[in-house]
C-alpha cells in the first residue's frame, strides 16, 4: 500500500512469543524485540552501547505460528514489516504514543547462531510455501518421468 513506513530491524526478543486466537480463529503471535546501536569509541578502543529501541510486533496466521513454535527470549531476528504509530491515554490520563510493527516476515540472525530449517505443510498435505509455477515460465524445472532427480529437492 502507498505510504506505508516499511522497515527492517536487527534485534533480540525480549520475551517468548505469546501465541493467541481471534474469535474467528486467525493465529497472532505478539513480541517485542530490542534494537540496540553499537557504536566503536577509537579514543578509548572500545565498543559503546547507544540507547536501545522496543518495538511491539505482530505476526499473523502461520508466521505467528510458526515464531511462536520456533523463537523464544533472547533469540537475535531479523524483522521486517511496517511500522505503525498508535496514541492513547493512560490509567493517570497522560497521553501516550507508540510505536508497533506488524510483520511480513521473519527470521533468526545467523551472526553467531546457526538454525535448521524445517518446511510446513499445509492441512491438505502440501507444502505451503511452493507457488505454482506460470506455465509459460523458462526457468521452471520439469519432472523428471522416471520418478527421481539428481537436482536438490528444494
Amino acid at each position: 500500500m502507498s505510504g506505508e513506513t516499511v522497515i527492517t530491524v536487527i534485534g533480540n526478543l525480549v520475551d517468548d512469543p505469546e501465541l493467541r486466537y481471534t474469535p474467528a480463529g486467525a493465529a497472532v503471535a505478539n513480541f517485542r524485540i530490542a534494537s540496540t546501536p553499537r557504536t566503536y569509541d577509537k579514543t578509548t578502543n572500545e565498543w559503546k552501547d547507544g540507547e536501545s529501541l522496543f518495538l511491539s510486533c505482530s505476526a499473523w496466521r502461520s508466521l505467528g505460528e510458526n515464531v511462536a513454535a520456533s523463537l523464544a527470549r533472547g533469540s537475535r531476528v531479523i524483522v521486517h514489516g511496517r511500522l505503525k504509530q498508535r496514541s492513547y491515554e493512560d490509567r493517570e490520563g497522560v497521553k501516550r504514543t507508540v510505536f508497533e510493527l506488524d510483520v511480513e516476515d521473519l527470521g533468526p540472525s545467523l551472526l553467531r547462531a546457526t538454525a535448521a530449517i524445517t518446511k510446513t505443510t499445509s492441512s491438505n498435505g502440501t507444502n505451503s510455501q511452493q507457488r505454482q509455477q506460470p506455465a509459460n515460465d523458462p526457468w521452471a524445472t520439469q519432472q523428471p518421468q522416471h520418478g527421481y532427480s539428481n537436482e536438490p529437492p528444494f
